[in-house]
């Protein structure tokens, strides 16, 4: 497997603490160490779009940095909901959730993921993109599933590999990975190039 030229080489490190991250790279049978790159996620008001994730992902990779030995490779990842020229980030409260839901019901939106991968003395930061579209959802879809999955730790309040995903997203455009937080094929794809 190709990968294993990376990891004779590396030693691959995680600056995430999405479970989902956590969980696409074990499936992608990428072994990885997790480290903390918790950083504030405040970004400069002008950016727009993919801007915003890849801007933080090479935030979070930037505190890291002095910590980065020879031998090591880090990825560091950040998604936005971007709906009508806003980011929709991770919702404050269930009411503040409940709210988002009924923004994107009924409309397409995009998922941003950035990510950076790094040496230490090497950076490499790309994106990818995926349209999302919900059908209408009733008030009472929106409330079951905010109190039943608490989806607090998620861009957008959703998960789209849980319950409202399953019954409100009609169609994608682009990778389903990517909204789950982690485009793997294309950080795959980098780790080879890297």
């Amino acid at each position: 497997m190709q990968i294993n030229s990376i990891v004779e080489k590396y030693s691959i490190l995680l600056g995430s603490k999405s479970p989902r991250r956590q969980d696409l790279l074990q499936q992608a049978a990428i072994p990885f160490r997790l480290v903390n790159c918790e950083v504030d996620e405040i970004y400069p008001a002008h950016l727009q779009a993919q801007e915003i994730p890849c801007y933080l992902s090479e935030l979070k990779a930037k505190a890291y940095q002095p910590s980065l030995k020879e031998n090591e490779l880090l990825i560091t990842a950040d998604t936005i909901v971007w709906l009508d020229g806003k980011v929709l980030g991770k919702p404050q409260s269930q009411e503040d959730a409940i709210q988002m839901l009924q923004q994107l019901s009924g409309k397409c939106h995009t998922v941003y993921t950035g990510f950076t991968i790094s040496s230490k003395d090497k950076s490499v930061t790309d994106s990818e993109h995926t349209k999302v579209f919900f059908r209408e959802l009733s008030t009472q879809e929106i409330e079951y599933y905010v109190h039943t999955y608490r989806p607090m730790d998620k861009a957008g309040s959703y998960g789209v590999q849980e319950w409202i995903g399953m019954v409100g997203v009609t169609h994608i455009q682009g990778c389903y990975y990517n909204i789950m937080g982690l485009p793997v094929q294309k950080v795959y794809q980098n780790l080879l190039h890297f």
